[in-house]
């Protein structure tokens, strides 16, 4: 996989698997515009500075994406500091979990405010440069519960079922133009959310895990360089499970 002159924006890449998604894509040649909120804005720069550290250019720029102006304003810094956006990768989110008798309307509002209308500001944000130079990439961080439901996630899921929808959506409008979108579904990954778990909890999940344990942040990285480049030219509208086997049941 070969990224070279490509720019990508990351969002959520402050921590966790955005961080290590635009790690990976650096690594593959790209330069990278990561993206998180104004209180992640000390993170954000050290994932910059490990991208830089590794010989490509990298751009930190704070913004909520959840907010149209704060999509507008990263997308136009994107495209007049690297002169191109090539790859979207949309990670950003949040969960608030809760059974939904108790559930609040802004916990409900924020997890599809930043997991789902997020997706759709920045792809807007970006498709009119991509639909000029006919090429890009559009990759959505959706998940497992997306496909089979969780209990207390009535908000997330529902968001990442949207995203999912989004996605297929997008790719019928934009592939005769180059321009490929898919989604990657995420099963239980190995981030500061499950570090939580304790032992009991740990063991009952893996029992619904095929390959018997967590993923890593690495292996969404590795899934969404491989859509992100040429040799997955052909795949559009897909959504690519990461999940151990979970989502077969």
């Amino acid at each position: 996989m070969d990224l070279s002159n490509r720019v990508a924006i990351v969002t959520g890449s402050a921590r966790g698997i955005g961080r290590e998604i635009a790690i990976k894509l650096a690594e593959v040649g790209a330069n990278i515009v990561v993206n998180d909120i104004e209180t992640a804005a000390a993170a954000l720069e050290a994932t910059a500075n490990e991208i830089k550290a590794l010989g490509r250019q990298a751009l930190a720029v704070t913004a909520d994406v959840s907010n149209a102006a704060d999509v507008a304003r990263l997308v136009e810094t994107a495209a007049k500091t690297c002169g191109r956006i090539d790859i979207l990768v949309n990670n950003a989110g949040v969960t608030r979990d809760q059974l939904i008798m108790r559930m609040t309307d802004d916990e409900w509002d924020t997890v599809l405010n930043i997991d789902l209308k997020s997706a759709f500001l920045c792809t807007r944000a970006v498709l009119r440069h991509m639909l000029r130079a006919r090429w890009g990439r559009i990759i959505s961080i959706a998940s497992v519960v997306g496909i089979i439901g969780n209990a207390g996630q009535a908000n997330y899921a529902s968001a990442k079922a949207g995203v999912i929808g989004l996605t297929r959506s997008i790719a019928k409008e934009v592939g005769s133009r180059g321009i490929t979108a898919n989604a990657i579904a995420p099963g239980f990954i190995e981030t500061r959310m499950t570090e939580q778990l304790d032992e009991k909890q740990r063991e009952e999940l893996l029992k619904h895990i095929p390959l018997a344990s967590l993923g890593t942040p690495r292996d969404v990285a590795e899934a969404v360089a491989f859509l992100a480049s040429e040799e997955a030219r052909y795949i559009t509208g897909h959504v690519l499970n990461v999940d151990g086997g979970m989502a077969n049941g």
